[in-house]
């Protein structure tokens, strides 16, 4: 199965690229579903039509989900959030405070990747589309997967242990109650889980993320920031699609001048993203609801071209570890040999070659330390990063 996800800024048009892309999917013969895991639901909306918890049909070959967030935690977390609330509770806290305390961040996330994992696992449909939440929470959902391995691998088989072990003794003792181990098992289940999900999301031949935009200067850094952390936990971007853009037509009046500043914003984009395939969708003259529009959106966005299709393979950027510093390595096949020159201001990095010229959003791990060496070597531009006093002067 195809999993198409699709991020951006809350309110740069996520939710009608996805169900456009799904309408066209359905269209072509895919047995397709679009779920959203946005808490704030706007997928029926678009379709304008109600749609639930399960998969719902929308169109031939069709169907639409809206996870219901408090039934997914009450199935996957109820065990642990009765212990929990009970905790709370022995400690003085309100019980509807505690309640709500027994629901930690992030469990939005990680009962939405519970349900692509379900759908994903059960062979009904041919492509899954997900209008995934603003940027952060899908960060927050992406990265899921990296922490819970982390605590299973090396806290959980220890605090288990001990626990099961110890805690009938000392319970007596103890002024609240120690986990049972139907939490533990609870915990296990639930995580490993979520574990399997890293490696279909990470697989370029089955899934995809796509950044959906606008070409507005803020909405542009927030999505240069996402592309950033998306190749940093391993995860395929394969299209850009800016949205929203004023079309060729408006030359007058109110709207010209908007169009001027897109047109700079929009070589902007080309230089932010390259080499990932760019995709421009008009503002169209009507609000994208129902089929009809959708379809006409679908149109614009896609051509003759396949939705589930792969439209690039690899990572745009890769950051690793070296004996004595860090390595950034951007991907830049079509660039030649030239002087490199390099500019870091904060959490920014512009990068210039030439008539290049990219400016590259640094993960917090690099933001603090100094830009010394770059080269160009196989396609790629190879930047090296040192702790302040290290690693020489700067080559290009």
């Amino acid at each position: 199965m195809r999993i198409i996800l699709y991020t951006g800024k809350g309110g740069v048009g996520k939710t009608t690229v996805s169900a456009a892309t799904a309408l066209r999917c359905a269209e072509l013969g895919y047995r397709t579903l679009v779920i959203s895991t946005d808490p704030a639901h706007s997928l029926a909306d678009a379709f304008e039509k109600e749609l639930g918890p399960e998969p719902t049909a929308v169109a031939e070959n069709l169907w639409g989900q809206e996870i219901n967030v408090l039934e997914e935690i009450r199935a996957n977390w109820g065990e642990v959030q009765e212990y929990l609330a009970a905790l709370f509770a022995t400690r003085g806290v309100d019980q509807v405070i505690a309640e709500e305390m027994a629901v930690f961040p992030g469990m939005e996330e990680l009962c939405s990747l519970l349900q692509i994992r379900k759908q994903g696992g059960e062979g009904r449909f041919d492509c899954l589309i997900v209008d995934c939440a603003p940027t952060g929470e899908t960060m927050r959902l992406l990265s899921f997967p990296d922490v819970a391995r982390w605590y299973m691998e090396k806290l959980f088989p220890w605090e288990r242990r001990i626990v099961t072990t110890f805690g009938p003794v000392v319970q007596p003792f103890m002024p609240f109650p120690l986990p049972k181990d139907n939490v533990y098992a609870t915990l296990e289940v639930l995580f490993y889980r979520v574990d399997g999900m890293k490696q279909v999301l990470t697989d370029p031949t089955r899934s995809s993320i796509r950044l959906v935009l606008n070409p507005e200067k803020m909405v542009i850094k927030e999505a240069q920031r996402a592309l950033t952390y998306l190749n940093l936990y391993g995860y395929i971007t394969d299209v850009v699609i800016s949205n929203r853009v004023f079309p060729e037509e408006v030359r007058d009046g109110y709207f010209a001048e908007w169009r001027q500043i897109q047109k700079k914003y929009r070589e902007a984009i080309q230089h932010a993203f390259s080499p990932l395939p760019i995709w421009e969708v008009p503002l169209f003259d009507r609000e994208v609801v129902g089929l009809e529009m959708l379809s006409r959106m679908a149109m614009s966005l896609l051509g003759e071209r396949d939705p589930a299709g792969i439209y690039f393979a690899g990572q745009v950027q890769t950051v690793h570890k070296a004996r004595d510093g860090y390595v950034l390595k951007l991907r830049l096949p079509f660039l030649r040999k030239e002087e490199v020159s390099l500019l870091k201001r904060g959490e920014e990095l512009v990068v210039s070659i030439g008539n290049f010229r990219r400016d590259i959003v640094l993960p917090r791990t690099l933001a603090n330390l100094e830009v010394r060496k770059a080269r160009v070597e196989e396609g790629n531009l190879v930047i090296r990063f040192f702790q302040d006093g290290e690693g020489g002067g700067a080559n290009g």
